[in-house]
């Protein structure tokens, strides 16, 4: 229990930063872009996508992400701290694939397992 208490700060900037992105995925993918011409119409369609209450509460996690992340910094070393950040990609994944229908691959797979090793070994090395 004292590992989840010391370690909540990393963990909620983990589940803020992956909602906000699950969020953005969420209502951008029913959207294209392709009947935009120029950079710029692309751009003033993006920016009008700020007035969508969901990407205001996905600019809003991010920001508490990053509230989080620092208070993170103030109990743990950088070196330490980091790569737990790398269990977004295995959310992301697992996510992805449940609720967009994403594709499942083997090499995605070892690929989060190696992630998972990687934050064992660092994890460990106090």
């Amino acid at each position: 229990m004292h590992f989840f208490f010391s370690h909540l700060y990393i963990f909620l900037t983990i589940i803020f930063a992956v909602s906000s992105q699950l969020i953005i995925k969420w209502k951008m993918s029913s959207f294209s872009l392709d009947g935009y011409d120029s950079i710029i119409d692309k751009f003033i369609f993006a920016f009008s996508m700020l007035f969508n209450p969901y990407i205001i509460l996905s600019l809003l996690f991010t920001l508490l992400s990053g509230l989080s992340w620092m208070i993170a910094m103030t109990k743990f070393e950088i070196s330490y701290a980091y790569p737990f950040t790398t269990l977004g990609f295995v959310l992301i994944f697992i996510v992805s694939i449940l609720v967009f229908n994403e594709l499942f691959t083997w090499q995605k797979l070892i690929g989060l397992l190696f992630i998972i090793t990687g934050i064992i070994i660092t994890s460990t090395s106090l």
